[in-house]
């Protein structure tokens, strides 16, 4: 799961926009329009980045088209500590 983190947060273009997802889900369920709106990014880069996470089992999802809501998946949840810790690395850079 270290690796898979250190890739997707410090080894694409899009790392900083995921962990910024991964931050906010950890807090409460959100679905993509309203990432889209707490980050100010489009909603299709939200999209994006959320079939990327939901791919390698980084969220989950629950419900239906734009009602569907996010939240961090149990794999997630359990090397949150592990993600903190690479993205003050990222930060530091």
């Amino acid at each position: 799961m270290r690796r898979l983190l250190w890739y997707l947060i410090a080894g694409t273009r899009g790392g900083v926009n995921r962990a910024k997802i991964i931050k906010l889900l950890n807090e409460r369920p959100y679905n993509v329009n309203q990432l889209a709106e707490i980050i100010k990014v489009d909603y299709r880069t939200i999209r994006y980045h959320m079939d990327v996470l939901e791919e390698n089992e980084i969220v989950t999802s629950a419900g239906e088209k734009y009602g569907m809501l996010y939240f961090l998946s149990p794999k997630m949840e359990k090397n949150y500590e592990t993600f903190l810790t690479i993205w003050e690395e990222v930060v530091k850079k």
